[in-house]
């Protein structure tokens, strides 16, 4: 079976996917609490949205693992569920229903599109430079997420937490001494210690599996009454530009090999569609994949290992809330800056084209929003291609994507 993900090929070995998938796991494993939170202020209810999540995080994984062969584990995507919530639920009146039903149409949508090649080529399209900038720009959202974890980031303040600043050290540590499977230990070292300082709010766990077998309730609560509305098809679209370009995204850094990219493509678009078939927002290759690629892994038996985790979930999920986020922010905060350091790669030949690539390095962190933060340096850089002279290089692709850009940004802005 292993032959398949071409370890040798690869330089890797089983030991090292399954730490990083491991590790992949611990950094995503909050979504299995504040996916069903965010996702019940809408309406949908927790104790069934905590299986959806747990179930489209294992077949999305196992998926991109097995037939893309591509170290990216997905699960719900925060700014996919805050999409959900906030914007077709609370903000342009969508049932929670009738929202689910805009996930599985907009999934078919994305499904069609990356089935035909369009995210090939769109992906393609994208010069280097803005691929460089995402990365980096991903790279500080990571950052700013894992300081946030630590406790050293709240509400904008910076404050100290002993914990995570420990634990900040332990993986300077362990990275300076190159070991194996190290972020894993930090994890297991910093819980650790968070337990040693509060063991007074230690507490046993209890778990409840009744809701799984209602879970059919959730399935069939899915509503296309309103496929027709002016509301639900302007949601289509803004979601399907989020999740294309989102994607996009996320694949174009973490991932340098072309054939395993389209892939993942078609892989990730199918998941989304699963995502509102099994009741929850869509499914996405998360950004805390960074922590496992950074581990070491480089096949798909790393995102097969994290799918393997989150089946276990089902059981185990009460013992998770063991792990503080103190403990996995370190980590974060290391692939963050792992992939920030990739501004020393960005090669220009004017001055003026740093700025597309500012737009997206500042705004994904600021706006909390990879596709937002992608949007205002994609609109930028045709036209500053015209500015200094390289307009016969620009593609009608390149105009077409700056294009979707702004309709996803007008789009976005109407519904609110």
């Amino acid at each position: 079976m292993f032959k398949r993900f071409n370890l040798i090929e690869n330089k890797t070995t089983v030991r090292q996917e399954i730490l990083a998938g491991l590790v992949t796991f611990f950094s995503i494993s909050y979504v299995l609490f504040v996916n069903p939170m965010i996702l019940g202020q809408a309406g949908v209810p927790s104790e069934y949205s905590v299986f959806s999540t747990i179930f489209i995080s294992a077949i999305g994984s196992f998926f991109m693992g097995w037939f893309a062969n591509v170290p990216l584990a997905m699960a719900p995507g925060m700014g996919e569920n805050a999409f959900f919530t906030f914007t077709l639920v609370a903000a342009i009146g969508l049932t929670w229903q009738s929202s689910l039903g805009v996930v599985v149409v907009s999934g078919a949508v994305f499904t069609l599109l990356a089935l035909i090649g369009v995210m090939g080529k769109v992906s393609q399209s994208i010069p280097t430079m803005l691929k460089q900038a995402i990365t980096v720009g991903i790279g500080l959202f990571l950052m700013l997420i894992g300081f946030e974890n630590m406790g050293v980031l709240v509400e904008g303040a910076v404050q100290w937490n002993t914990v995570g600043i420990v634990g900040c050290f332990f993986v300077v540590l362990i990275k300076r001494f190159n070991v194996k499977g190290g972020f894993l230990y930090s994890i297991l070292f910093t819980t650790l210690l968070y337990w040693v300082i509060y063991f007074d709010s230690f507490e046993p766990v209890s778990f409840n599996l009744e809701p799984l077998f209602n879970f059919g309730e959730l399935v069939s609560a899915i509503d296309f009454s309103q496929v027709l509305s002016v509301e639900f098809l302007l949601g289509v679209f803004s979601l399907t530009m989020l999740l294309m370009f989102e994607t996009i995204g996320m694949i174009e850094a973490f991932l340098s090999d072309k054939k395993r990219s389209l892939k993942a493509y078609k892989v990730g678009a199918i998941a989304s569609l699963l995502s509102g078939l099994l009741g929850t927002s869509p499914a996405i290759p998360v950004a805390e994949n960074g922590a496992g690629i950074a581990e070491g892994g480089r096949t798909g038996l790393t995102a097969i290992t994290t799918g393997m985790m989150f089946l276990l979930a089902l059981i185990f999920t009460p013992f998770l809330s063991y792990i503080p986020s103190e403990a996995v922010g370190p980590v974060i905060v290391a692939t963050g800056v792992s992939m920030a350091l990739t501004v020393r790669s960005i090669k220009v030949d004017k001055g003026l084209e740093w700025l597309p690539l500012v737009l997206i390095i500042i705004l994904i962190p600021l706006t909390g929003s990879i596709v937002d933060g992608m949007a205002y340096g994609f609109i930028a850089y045709p036209f500053v291609q015209i500015m200094i002279g390289k307009k016969e290089q620009l593609t009608p692709v390149q105009w077409i994507v700056s294009g979707l850009f702004m309709l996803t940004l007008l789009a976005t802005y109407f519904l609110i």
